[in-house]
């Protein structure tokens, strides 16, 4: 019987250490490609990246299964530290005193500008201190997310002048919403280009990214809110007030206390409606949640 042949030996392979380094390799010029496929996003999603590295050395990455959100998901702006810090900081301003307030709500984030005049009686003009505020609020807010931004105009409980050119205030108040917005496309968007000239002429930042009409929503809110204030709060006064008449029906006081202390009420009342009506001269951003 013949003899069955010896299969050759094989080659000799490549040391194992090759196979690590080569897969080292690849790693590193893979993070290097993310990094240059990032260089114009903005550091929200800088952050979301960030945020994900970490997650995965920690060897906790959220899933379905874990009942955490994926990264998408989560609203830039409201985990980005860097945004509501600037927010913060225009806030501190002494100018703006009492008249910023940031709000967490199950759409995002709201950022709420009143006690000011942004507008002209009766109109949706911006004025000049408006265009102000919303020029830092709004490069705070839109270059540092790609968030839709739903802008919500009001308008108080005060009637329309007769020659005005909107027949409600639903017409108005969303007038209102649609000037603001027309700000942040328009002159606000300029205005940032021309201040980063360099950094347009070198791609860094591009203007039609951040300030994309699409992102916008204009919302005419009505007086409708500002009435329901306005009812709510008058009630505890409307109820002393019959509770006084009572008393002098009664004979419990005089007429002389009575018109006394009602004087009072009326000027509580009168001071209450200023400041509800003062809160509602106002413009509301709602940062929305990614994904919803």
């Amino acid at each position: 019987m013949a003899r069955k042949k010896k299969c050759p030996e094989p080659p000799p392979s490549t040391p194992q250490w090759m196979s690590t380094y080569s897969d080292m390799n690849s790693l590193l010029m893979t993070f290097f490609i993310a990094l240059v496929a990032m260089s114009t996003l903005s550091p929200g999603k800088f952050q979301q990246v960030s945020v994900g590295i970490q997650t995965a050395f920690h060897m906790t990455p959220p899933g379905i299964l874990m009942g955490g959100k994926s990264l998408s998901q989560e609203p830039l702006v409201t985990s980005n530290a860097g945004v509501r810090q600037e927010v913060l900081n225009i806030k501190a301003n002494p100018k703006y005193k009492g008249k910023i307030t940031i709000k967490e709500t199950n759409q995002g984030l709201l950022v709420e500008l009143h006690n000011l005049a942004f507008f002209k009686p009766g109109s949706a003009e911006l004025t000049t201190q408006a265009k102000d505020l919303l020029a830092q609020i709004g490069a705070a807010v839109i270059e540092h997310s790609t968030n839709p931004l739903w802008v919500y105009g009001y308008t108080t409980d005060l009637p329309l002048p007769p020659d005005s050119i909107y027949p409600s205030k639903w017409h108005l108040s969303s007038a209102r919403a649609a000037s603001v917005v027309w700000f942040f496309v328009h002159e606000l968007k300029n205005a940032r280009a021309n201040e980063m000239v360099t950094e347009v002429m070198n791609g860094q930042f591009d203007p039609d990214y951040w300030y994309n009409p699409s992102r916008f929503l204009a919302i005419g809110v009505g007086d409708v809110a500002v009435k329901n204030a306005i009812k709510k709060n008058s009630t505890v006064i409307d109820q002393k007030l019959q509770a006084l008449r009572q008393e002098y029906a009664s004979g419990q006081i005089t007429y002389s206390q009575l018109s006394k202390e009602a004087d009072v009420l009326y000027a509580q009342r009168k001071k209450m409606i200023e400041e509800i009506r003062n809160s509602y001269r106002r413009v509301d951003i709602l940062i929305k949640r990614q994904g919803e």
